[in-house]
């Protein structure tokens, strides 16, 4: 039998919190780069096919250090790991400031990929664990949306000041709040309860490939993922092309509604899961099914629309719907796999889809002159849909057999 030690509410609402705000610097940090791309390009000298290498040389690194951290999370203190994983990628991105040439960039990035994979396999389970089923969506929800002010937060800061000549002290500011941030954090966390790591954790990667609607949700989530980072890393610079923006408009404009959207999307999409889970167990499940297939509509169109205001249009669209996926896709996991491999559950998703992230970013870079932008958006929206039906039919087939044998472990 496995049971997990649940804190009292008000001291998970802090914890919430606490980690919220470390998951806020966690994305202000990888993403402000990506709002530099112009001043980059000119100040180091870089192609886009190198910028496109800035993206995929952070989540390729990123996704091989998850199942490690996932691994590491299962079996140590989860609580030591998430502190850290921020002192690290905060003293990383100060050296992200230093660099002079483009090989010096990757190699930065390359190092925070390394530092920040120790975090959210960590972050995510502990989170989780404080919570019932009842409300886990919500908890994890309420986390997810730190990724979508940090994304916000860190495009328009770093187009800010790259616009002001600045981009080196953009880095410096950004990690000196996570130094400074680390000495509070630790202290609390040092008051959270945390259960002891099962013996049998070391089992965590043998029982989640007997759970096939596990390893379905593998194979979908990198779909997803693709366009997420496809917008995440060349949407500033293709608005910026498109209608002759400022780097800083480009930032906001390819930030706000979206990431605005989304936060609103995955608060609503952990309240609906939380409350059809009592009457419907796949909810979460369908919930995902939701998101992709109204998703697809909106990243077409996010590329393919004639004027800022439509694109706009679209941005909130997929914000909105794109929402019910990501406050989902981590608490529908862990309705299919046992409590001692949340942490593992979380590195191996992350692996899968960090790995096809990197390829969106790259892709961009390497066919923006040929291909286009607006023409991968596209192929993405016919992604998701394909990838909505293979959730269907996991619901179908895999679904009833391993909710039942997650149940009896846990």
């Amino acid at each position: 039998m496995t049971t997990s030690a649940a804190a009292p509410i008000p001291r998970a609402g802090a914890l919430v919190a606490f980690m919220w705000f470390a998951y806020f610097l966690n994305y202000c940090d990888r993403q402000a780069v990506f709002s530099m791309f112009p001043s980059l390009k000119a100040d180091l000298k870089m192609t886009d096919a190198q910028l496109g290498y800035v993206g995929a040389m952070f989540l390729w690194v990123y996704a091989f250090g998850c199942p490690i951290s996932g691994y590491l999370g299962d079996r140590f203190s989860k609580r030591l790991l998430v502190v850290l994983s921020l002192v690290v990628w905060s003293i990383v991105t100060i050296g992200t400031g230093l660099v002079t040439s483009g090989v010096m960039l990757l190699a930065m990035r390359a190092a925070m990929g390394v530092s920040e994979s120790l975090y959210m396999s960590s972050a995510v389970a502990l989170t989780a664990n404080t919570y019932s089923a009842e409300k886990r969506s919500r908890a994890v929800s309420v986390l997810m949306t730190g990724q979508i002010a940090g994304t916000v937060a860190g495009s328009w800061f770093g187009g800010w000041m790259a616009d002001r000549g600045q981009w080196r002290e953009a880095f410096f500011i950004l990690g000196a709040v996570g130094v400074l941030y680390a000495l509070p954090y630790f202290t609390f966390l040092r008051k959270v309860g945390e259960p002891a790591p099962e013996p049998g954790a070391k089992l965590s990667f043998a029982s989640l490939g007997r759970s096939r609607t596990f390893v379905m949700l593998c194979v979908v989530f990198p779909v997803f993922v693709f366009g997420l980072w496809l917008l995440y890393g060349w949407l500033p610079a293709f608005l910026h092309d498109k209608f002759q923006l400022n780097q800083a408009d480009a930032a906001f404009n390819a930030t706000v509604f979206l990431q605005t959207a989304t936060f609103a999307g995955i608060l609503i999409g952990g309240v609906i899961a939380d409350n059809l889970h009592a009457r419907l167990k796949s909810a979460r499940f369908w919930l995902i099914v939701a998101g992709l297939v109204l998703s697809a509509p909106c990243i077409h169109l996010l590329g393919n629309s004639d004027t800022l205001l439509v694109t706009r249009i679209a941005a909130t669209g997929f914000g909105l719907f794109s929402g019910l996926f990501i406050a989902n896709i981590f608490p529908a996991a862990f309705d299919v796999v046992g409590t001692d491999a949340r942490a593992t559950a979380v590195g191996l998703l992350n692996f899968c889809g960090a790995i096809m992230s990197g390829f969106a970013t790259l892709f961009g870079g390497l066919w923006k002159q040929s291909l286009g932008i607006d023409r991968l958006l596209s192929f993405t929206a016919l992604g998701y849909l394909a990838a909505a039906a293979v959730v269907v039919a996991g619901i179908r087939w895999f679904f009833p057999r391993d909710h039942v044998s997650q149940a009896a472990i846990s």
